[in-house]
C-alpha cells in the first residue's frame, strides 16, 4: 500500500453507530473517552447504547429521509451488528465514510458469500453447499456424511436458524423445515466438524494499513449461546501463531477499517478452521475491557477514526462470563471478588437468554 497522510477526526467529532445494543454503548464510552460523541440510529427507543450517547434518532434501517438526516449528523458510521440491512449502509456510505465497508458488511451477513470469500483467499472452513431444493440435500448429506447442519444463509444466530441432521433425521422433513429461510434468504449444508474447542480472534487494521491483533480465547457455549470466554485459549503456541496469521491475512484481503471478529474451531490435529466473521467488536472480545491494554471497543473507534492502533497486550489472564436472563439480578454478588469487573448493559427486561450484562475475573499470576 502507497504510504499516506492520515488525518485523524477531530475530538468533538460524531461517530455514527448503526444498532442501539450492549456493543454499541460500550463502542460510546469508549469514543466518549477520546473525546469524540456519539449518534445512534436504531429502530428502538431506549435502547442500551442510546443511554450513553449525546444522540440518537430512532428510525427503520430502511427509512431512507431518516438515513440522510442521520448522515448529516455524522463524521464517519460504523456497526454494532452486521444484521443491519445492506441498503441502510449503502446509503449512508455516498455521503459519509462507512467503517468496515458496506461491501465487508455484505460479506459477513451472509454464510454462503462469508465462506466463498474464505475460500477465494485460500483460508479453510468446513465443507458447505449451497441447497435449494430438496434433491440438493439428499445429494450433500451423502457426500458430507452424517451429522451435518443446514443452515439459513443470513439473519440466524446464537443457535438459531439451523436444524441438525443426524443419523436418523428424515431430510425431506428437514427440507420443509427451512422452505421458507430457503427462499427468503437461501440455505447452505455445512459438514460437521469434530473440533477439539473453539476460539476466536479479533483483528484490527487502520486507514493506512496497520494491523493489531489481539490473543486467541477460548469459547464454550450453553443453549448455543456463548457462556464465557477463556483468555488466552488452551491451545499450544502452533495453533496460536495459526490463528493470528488468519486474522491478519482476512483483514488484509478483505481491505479492512475497523475490527473483524473471526470464529474459529481448532480440531485434534490442531487444523484450524474459520467459521464466521463478524465486522465489528464481538462478545468474545469484553475481556478486553479489563485485562488488555487497549480495549476491542477503543480499538474499533481508533480504527474508524484514523487514530493509531493501540497496544493489543493481555495484562492477565481472565474469564469473561456472560449474564443472561435472570442471571443479571444478582450480579452485584459478584463483586465481593476484588479481582471480578462486572458490566451491566442497561437493558429493562430480563428474558431468557438475553444477554443482560457479564463478568471478567482477572487471573493473577
Amino acid at each position: 500500500m502507497a504510504s499516506q497522510t492520515i488525518e485523524p477526526l477531530a475530538p468533538g467529532a460524531v461517530i455514527g453507530i448503526l444498532g442501539g445494543g450492549q456493543l454499541g454503548r460500550m463502542t460510546a464510552i469508549a469514543a466518549a473517552q477520546l473525546g469524540y460523541s456519539s449518534h445512534i440510529y436504531c429502530p428502538e427507543a431506549g435502547a442500551p447504547a442510546t443511554q450513553v450517547s449525546a444522540h440518537s434518532t430512532v428510525a427503520d434501517y430502511t427509512d431512507q429521509a431518516a438515513l440522510a438526516e442521520f448522515a448529516k449528523a455524522v463524521d464517519v458510521v460504523t456497526y454494532e451488528f452486521e444484521n443491519v440491512p445492506f441498503v441502510a449502509a449503502e446509503t449512508l456510505a455516498r455521503h459519509v465514510p462507512v467503517r468496515p465497508s458496506p461491501d465487508i458488511l455484505r460479506i459477513c451477513q451472509n454464510r454462503l458469500r462469508e465462506k466463498d470469500f474464505c475460500r477465494s483467499v485460500e483460508v479453510p472452513t468446513a465443507p458447505y453447499a449451497l441447497i435449494t431444493r430438496a434433491q440438493d440435500l439428499h445429494e450433500r448429506v451423502a457426500e458430507f456424511g452424517r451429522p451435518c447442519i443446514l443452515k439459513t444463509a443470513e439473519l440466524g444466530y446464537d443457535g438459531k436458524g439451523q436444524v441438525l441432521i443426524g443419523r436418523d433425521s428424515d431430510l425431506d422433513a428437514a427440507w420443509a423445515q427451512m422452505a421458507d429461510a430457503a427462499a427468503a434468504t437461501g440455505v447452505i449444508l455445512e459438514g460437521f466438524i469434530d473440533f477439539r474447542l473453539e476460539i476466536s480472534v479479533i483483528v484490527a487494521r487502520g486507514l493506512g494499513g496497520a494491523r493489531q491483533v489481539y490473543v486467541p480465547v477460548e469459547n464454550q457455549h450453553k443453549n448455543h449461546i456463548l457462556d464465557q470466554t477463556i483468555v488466552p485459549a488452551r491451545v499450544s503456541q502452533r495453533v496460536a501463531d495459526k490463528a493470528e496469521g488468519i486474522a491478519r491475512h482476512l483483514a488484509e484481503k478483505i481491505d479492512l477499517v475497523g475490527l473483524l471478529a473471526i470464529e474459529m474451531f481448532v480440531t485434534a490435529d490442531e487444523q484450524v478452521l474459520v467459521n464466521e466473521l463478524a465486522p465489528r467488536p464481538h462478545n468474545s472480545g469484553h475481556w478486553t475491557l479489563d485485562a488488555a491494554v487497549t480495549s476491542q471497543f477503543e480499538q474499533c473507534v481508533r480504527a474508524i477514526a484514523g487514530l493509531p492502533l493501540g497496544a493489543t497486550d493481555r495484562l492477565t489472564d481472565a474469564v469473561m462470563k456472560n449474564l443472561l436472563g435472570d442471571e443479571a439480578a444478582g450480579a452485584q454478588a459478584a463483586l465481593s471478588d476484588p479481582n471480578v469487573k462486572l458490566h451491566l448493559y442497561g437493558k429493562a427486561e430480563a428474558r431468557p437468554g438475553r444477554k443482560m450484562g457479564h463478568t471478567t475475573k482477572l487471573i493473577r499470576r
